[in-house]
């Protein structure tokens, strides 16, 4: 029941993040409490403090992306497929389903705070899976890194900044040319063959 009525509260939060057009900072716990449909009372028996559950709400995001990413790999055959995979889990972009896009779904409309909030968990719930599949790349030949922990860290930092429309406003042309320019970085970092993430970016149509 307990984890139940987190959920409710997380669920409502997320909604009105991810629709609100004011800033989050001007989201209150009244506004979560009369989405969820609950008592204010009761989300402060689960949570200090709106910040608490923006928290809560940004790392259950990247938890889910993480657990979807983990939920397919079993048959992946190759790094490359790993990292379309991962990638894939963390932005949508139209890519490969319907789910939620954890980075550019949750606004932050020029919070600078949110911002740092996301960034930092992308950082620390991705970059030590990504590690992993650089290191898995050096020994298979197919990419090349001396720094795997701090490459990764980069290449997950560079993407969340990326991604931002909020600070960043850009048309689909203008992401599509983001992307390309970001995949050719991508190539010269990790030294893999070209177009090897081309799986990156789709032109607009």
């Amino acid at each position: 029941m307990k984890e139940n009525k987190i959920e409710i509260i997380l669920n409502a939060a997320e909604e009105i993040m991810c629709t609100m057009e004011t800033p989050n900072r001007d989201m209150t716990v009244d506004m979560i409490a009369k989405k969820a449909g609950i008592g204010k009372g009761s989300i402060y028996y689960y949570f200090e403090s709106k910040d608490e559950i923006i928290d809560a709400v940004i790392e259950r995001s990247y938890s889910s992306a993480i657990r979807e990413y983990f939920a397919v790999t079993d048959n992946c055959i190759n790094t490359f497929e790993k990292l379309k995979l991962l990638f894939a889990s963390m932005i949508r972009k139209d890519f490969l389903d319907n789910s939620r896009n954890v980075i550019t779904s949750l606004h932050v409309q020029g919070d600078i705070m949110l911002y740092y909030k996301m960034m930092m968990m992308a950082i620390k719930t991705v970059s030590p899976i990504l590690t992993q599949i650089l290191k898995d790349g050096v020994k298979d030949g197919s990419l090349h890194t001396e720094t795997p922990e701090e490459s990764a860290e980069m290449i997950v930092a560079m993407l969340t900044f990326l991604l931002n429309r909020s600070f960043f406003p850009s048309d689909d042309e203008s992401m599509y040319r983001k992307l390309k320019l970001y995949a050719k970085v991508l190539e010269t970092c990790l030294a893999t063959e070209k177009d090897s993430f081309s799986f990156l970016f789709t032109r607009p149509e």
